[in-house]
């Protein structure tokens, strides 16, 4: 090899040499000097845990140096505190107070309350300078992070870890996210997740030069940049579908979703019975089947005054004229891990009643008979937590073992064979039937309720017999098409999230 030569070689091996020494300090290094991911990883396979370099010619891996220590052996934790409530002059106050359930993995900018200076000088709150990395101790949030975009003070659910200049604080960050499961798992045992600031400084935390962290850092930003772009795609079409399923229960409801009988009937030259006709009957075998019962009760009849025009052939009912009994459930509290299956209150939701969603009385079928559930009784939510879920309508499918419900659903069984359960459910879901309810609902003590009373005004269109039939199988085709997209997106979305555990997982394994 000539001088010349020899020169450029040593030349480029020190410009090589310069280049990992020196990667980061002025900007990302050139992807070259990352290691080629190997079959099989994920992109985040590029995270910069080995450095390339050439010596006298022969190109090899060197491993960064990593040192792995006690986080706090190297970084400070403070937690807050909450000033008295009763003392007025503590609050609505100019210093931001972070409570636990603001840290939501975000940098935080604001605050629901602020306090005043005299109650940061006389309780345990502590003003934090902006950047603090905090992580929430408590509650259904333990394990969120944030960093602080402001000076704020915190609550005592809330710790601040400082940290020295050697350690990125969005290195810091995505560490903890990596723990977040395991810092979960500590912190069982109570009635809430609970961890200290003790499990935290316990952490073994990875300890690369101050370049490499901001390298991992933007590399695993850059990951998480495309996995949200995928993610959030991902929630359109779930949105989409929600969008397309009201869409398809509001044309059932106003017989836009497939040709109505009076259509069909002039088209074939035939007649037709008409809603109208079908309800003199249900309401004939209604009085009929009351023998047994002690005077006949009349139906509540449907204020129409304020209901939308229906289609040719179709009439307004109220519920109560298409049931032979309404009846809530049982008051007793389930207490067994065996028994008599009795459904939970979150069992029923619209169009659905999940059977497994169960706990066990210590009784038998034959101490409540008057409870056992049939297939084609619609369970009606009477109390919940959740006022938009308050008078959700569900139809108990088929089942084998009896199965009782409780006294915060209601059961309403339809006069036999005359109107579709199914179709009922669908109408009592959405439209004026809806409103009707929504309207209706009243909150005591924090759970939103409805009378049987209300329940039993609510108004359902009744097409002819034949409609309801085609109109249920049409919703059931879309709705079961809609359920096979919907799992394959969830499928998607268990995967992407999967996904992120292991680009963190990665970038923290050196």
């Amino acid at each position: 090899m000539n001088s010349v030569a020899s020169k450029k070689m040593r030349e480029r091996q020190s410009a090589s040499q310069s280049s990992a020494r020196h990667s980061g300090a002025g900007g990302d290094p050139p992807a070259s000097s990352f290691r080629t991911p190997r079959s099989g990883d994920p992109e985040s396979s590029s995270l910069p845990s080995i450095v390339e370099e050439r010596v006298d010619g022969v190109r090899t891996q060197t491993a960064m140096p990593w040192r792995i220590v006690r986080l706090g052996d190297v970084a400070k934790t403070l937690s807050g505190g909450t000033p008295k409530r009763s003392v007025s002059s503590y609050y609505d106050g100019d210093i931001p107070w972070v409570k636990s359930g603001e840290l939501g993995d975000r940098v935080v900018y604001e605050t629901g309350e602020k306090i005043s200076r005299a109650a940061l000088e006389q309780s345990s709150a502590k003003l934090f300078p902006k950047g603090t990395l905090c992580v929430a101790l408590y509650g259904a949030t333990v394990g969120k992070l944030g960093i602080l975009g402001i000076e704020a003070a915190t609550n005592q659910a809330v710790c601040g870890i400082f940290l020295p200049e050697s350690i990125d604080t969005r290195f810091a960050y995505r560490f903890l996210e990596s723990k977040r499961r395991e810092l979960i798992e500590k912190g069982k045992g109570g009635a809430q997740p609970n961890i200290s600031q003790e499990i935290i400084r316990d952490l073994e935390f990875p300890l690369p030069p101050i370049d490499v962290q901001r390298q991992i850092v933007s590399e695993i930003e850059k990951q998480f940049t495309r996995l949200d772009a995928g993610m959030a795609a991902l929630r359109r079409v779930q949105a989409n579908l929600k969008r397309y399923r009201a869409a398809v229960l509001k044309a059932a409801c106003e017989g836009r979703l497939v040709p109505t009988e009076a259509e069909l009937a002039k088209a074939e030259g035939r007649t037709f019975e008409t809603g109208e006709q079908l309800l003199a009957r249900i309401l004939a075998d209604r009085r009929k089947n009351w023998h047994g019962r002690g005077k006949y009760k009349e139906p509540a009849v449907p204020d129409t005054t304020n209901l939308p025009p229906l289609p040719e052939g179709w009439a307004w009912a109220s519920l109560d004229q298409l049931l032979e009994l309404m009846r809530n459930g049982i008051s007793v509290k389930p207490d067994g891990a065996s028994g008599l299956p009795i459904l939970r209150i979150s069992a029923v939701r619209t169009l659905s009643v999940n059977l497994e969603d169960i706990r066990y009385l210590k009784a038998r079928a034959s101490d409540y008979p008057d409870y056992v559930l049939a297939a084609g009784d619609l369970l009606f939510t009477r109390y919940n937590g959740n006022a938009d879920l308050v008078g959700v309508c569900g139809v108990v499918p088929t089942h084998e073992l009896p199965l009782v419900h409780p006294d915060k659903l209601i059961r309403c069984r339809l006069v036999a064979s005359r109107a579709l359960p199914q179709f009922v459910a669908m109408m009592a879901n959405v439209g004026a039937s809806r409103d009707y309810l929504a309207r209706r609902v009243r909150t005591t003590a924090g759970q939103a309720g409805i009378s049987g009373g209300d329940l039993k005004g609510q108004p359902i269109p009744v097409p002819p017999a034949a409609e309801q039939s085609r109109i249920v199988a049409e919703v059931e085709r879309r709705l079961s098409v809609m359920e096979e997209v919907e799992a394959a997106v969830n499928a998607d979305l268990r995967r992407a999230w999967r996904l992120r555990s292991s680009i963190l997982r990665q970038a923290f394994s050196n």
